[in-house]
């Protein structure tokens, strides 16, 4: 034995049950952390959340029911569409479990982040890369939001009159070009940086539609997510005794949640109400009737699945499936 080796402090391994202990007290940390985070935006709307359930307490159970079954079908269309944005096989029961907890997470974090931060560990745990995970969420991203374009506009022409342009003020048009300036601005001076990933996603697209199946699933999972997030809102207006026709109730959601998405806010809670409310007593619902009806979509797609979406999401980090 060398002098260096005798007097070098022996080196300390850890035992499986040290890395066990370790690793299960990061992810309680991740849990509680999480759980909180649910907390504060669930004690800010109380009110709201109360008082939803006394109004829908008297609705028709039989809508509520079918817009619960649009609620659960709209997380098996977010499974199809990703299966759709990905080249590989993906595995169907934690991909539907992904997207359930993706919808939880998603009412935590602003502007999407949740879900795309799930969807990119989820895609990751499968082996896919972390750039062809990141392209593959923009290329969903893409599909969803041109499937919603086409909604409104196919709905928009069978109810003429409905979506009108708002008199604004002076101040108000100056401020909105202002923001308009600044993203035009702002893609300018990104756009060397942007281009590489634009030209990725664009690839990826090509690639997507040189086989149908795959095309299939993305447009058909994307189109579908859309029309079940509007058959929520249909089936609790009917529960609720609103006085819209469905169509004009669905063209109404998606132009409201499409302006609520610029806000970032966690899940559009506040803006899509806000929005969505204002869009249906200006059509001619009752104002009482209007946040009857949108308090009964939060519930059944925002309140009712989250702890158990929270729950899910615990699970999946805990067996590393994220």
């Amino acid at each position: 034995m060398t002098s260096d080796q005798a007097t070098a402090a022996p080196a300390r391994t850890r035992t499986p049950w040290q890395t066990a202990r370790t690793r299960a007290c990061w992810q309680t940390a991740l849990a509680l952390t999480v759980l909180a985070a649910a907390a504060w935006p669930a004690r800010r709307h109380w009110p709201v959340l109360e008082t939803g359930a006394l109004r829908l307490a008297v609705a028709d159970h039989g809508w509520l029911l079918a817009g619960a079954a649009a609620a659960v079908g709209t997380w098996l269309c977010a499974a199809l569409a990703l299966q759709g944005a990905v080249p590989r096989r993906l595995p169907p029961v934690r991909l539907v479990a992904a997207q359930f907890a993706a919808s939880a997470a998603n009412h935590v974090l602003p502007a999407g982040l949740g879900a795309g931060a799930v969807n990119l560990r989820f895609l990751m745990r499968c082996g896919l890369p972390a750039g062809g995970s990141a392209t593959a969420i923009a290329v969903k991203a893409t599909a969803g939001g041109v499937a919603r374009g086409a909604l409104i506009a196919v709905l928009a022409a069978l109810c003429p009159g409905v979506l009108r342009v708002p008199h604004a003020r002076g101040g108000a048009v100056a401020l909105a070009g202002a923001a308009v300036c600044g993203v035009v601005a702002a893609v300018v001076l990104l756009w060397p940086r942007c281009r590489r990933a634009l030209a990725a996603v664009a690839a990826d697209i090509r690639a997507v539609h040189a086989r149908p199946e795959r095309a299939a699933a993305l447009w058909g999972g994307s189109l579908a997510f859309a029309v079940l997030h509007a058959l929520v809102l249909t089936a609790v207006a009917r529960a609720v005794d609103l006085p819209l026709g469905p169509a004009r109730v669905a063209l109404l959601y998606l132009a409201a949640s499409s302006a609520a998405a610029l806000l970032p806010t966690p899940g559009g809670l506040g803006s899509l109400d806000a929005v969505l409310a204002l869009a249906l007593t200006a059509t001619g619902a009752p104002a009482a009737t209007a946040a009857s009806a949108v308090l009964g979509y939060r519930l059944l797609t925002t309140w009712l699945p989250l702890v158990p979406g929270l729950i899910v999401l615990g699970v999946l980090v805990r067996r590393r499936s994220l």
